[in-house]
């Protein structure tokens, strides 16, 4: 009988469950950091594609199965430059997660972390949300707060990642 370190069942069959550890830890990081900015509401969409698009960047910058054990200080500097505005993160996420897929398909055992962080990805992908129309030419739109000014339908991640940057800067 082979026996594999991990096995994911369902507990009927006395299996051990595999925990998605790795993505949970980058999941709470990138949320104390989103409600240390304080910068927008924690039941918002605009929170969640912001701690999506840092929970991406954590866990996928974890090369060698770390992350629990990491120094969040130590690390901000990386997922800064990760996240800055100049940086092709899309493409870093789709190549990463793309290797991280193939490892996980070599090694045949559970990859509930990945599971998840593909979830994540699909849901920044795939859900636009209303922001500020930054193109907009000044002075064209009405009067008024930014609430009043016009918008644009934008994919969750590009609204979610320069949140979890500036996130990342007010730590």
């Amino acid at each position: 009988m082979q026996h594999r370190d991990q096995e994911s069942t369902d507990g009927t069959d006395g299996g051990e469950l595999t925990v998605p550890m790795a993505w949970l830890y980058a999941e709470y990081i990138a949320d104390e950091l989103l409600r240390t900015g304080d910068l927008m509401p924690p039941t918002s969409f605009e929170f969640r594609a912001g701690r999506d698009a840092l929970a991406l960047t954590i866990f996928l910058s974890d090369s060698g199965g770390e992350l629990p054990g990491i120094r969040v200080v130590s690390q901000l500097d990386t997922w800064l430059s990760l996240t800055a505005y100049d940086q092709p993160w899309q493409d870093w996420v789709r190549e990463r997660m793309a290797r991280r897929a193939a490892e996980a398909i070599r090694s045949g055992a559970p990859a509930p972390d990945l599971d998840l962080a593909e979830a994540a990805w699909r849901w920044l992908e795939e859900t636009e949300l209303l922001a500020p129309d930054l193109n907009a030419v000044p002075g064209g739109g009405a009067p008024g707060g930014e609430d009043e000014g016009p918008k644009v339908w934008t994919p969750a991640w590009q609204l979610g990642l320069p949140l979890g940057h500036l996130a990342i800067h007010l730590f």
